[in-house]
């Protein structure tokens, strides 16, 4: 396995307790709910999310294996194309496709999103299952989602699939000249 993936590995929390994992995993879906819901605005994203913890996180070596060795990757939201946030990006020295590189009409490369939205449908579907006065309620969501995620646990196979398929992901978004791929 090369450092990179190794350092995706790592960066997915295969080093933390069981507490800061669902953590770590809430946040990332918050992060996501909130940037897909227009409440992040370019300077929110920059200062908060990336000042404050994807560059801190991707420099500290408890977090990745190889600091600089770690790719940000982003899905070409407003707030991550904006050439104020490439430049942050830049002057930290963290490695990062860039609008340059990164495919105008790709499929969605990044593996973290094929799996939030794996959680994001069990969760859906197990809440529509709910009945009762407490159905919408935060723990019940909670409880949804912390069983969602220790099923994802002992799925390796699923997370060593999806990290192995990338070469053929980029290749077939290359044959396709970055136009829409089966994947």
């Amino acid at each position: 396995m090369s450092y990179k993936t190794l350092n995706f590995i790592k960066m997915a929390g295969t080093y933390d307790s069981e507490k800061q994992r669902v953590i770590d995993r809430l946040k990332c879906i918050a992060f996501k709910e909130a940037r897909d819901s227009g409440a992040w605005d370019g300077g929110y994203f920059r200062e908060k999310i990336l000042t404050e913890n994807v560059i801190p996180f991707l420099n500290d070596p408890e977090n990745v294996l190889v600091v600089g060795e770690a790719v940000f990757l982003h899905d070409k939201a407003p707030c991550m194309r904006a050439k104020a946030t490439q430049q942050l990006l830049k002057q930290s020295g963290v490695e990062f496709w860039g609008n340059d590189i990164w495919p105008g009409n790709s499929p969605d490369l990044n593996p973290a999103e094929h799996i939030g939205a794996i959680i994001k449908d069990e969760v859906e579907a197990r809440m529509l299952e709910e009945r009762g006065k407490g159905r919408y309620s935060y723990e019940t969501l909670k409880i949804n989602l912390i069983s969602v995620l220790e099923g994802l646990e002992d799925r390796t196979d699923l997370f060593e699939n999806l990290l192995c398929s990338y070469p053929s992901r980029l290749k077939a978004v290359r044959e396709a000249h970055g136009q829409h791929t089966a994947y």
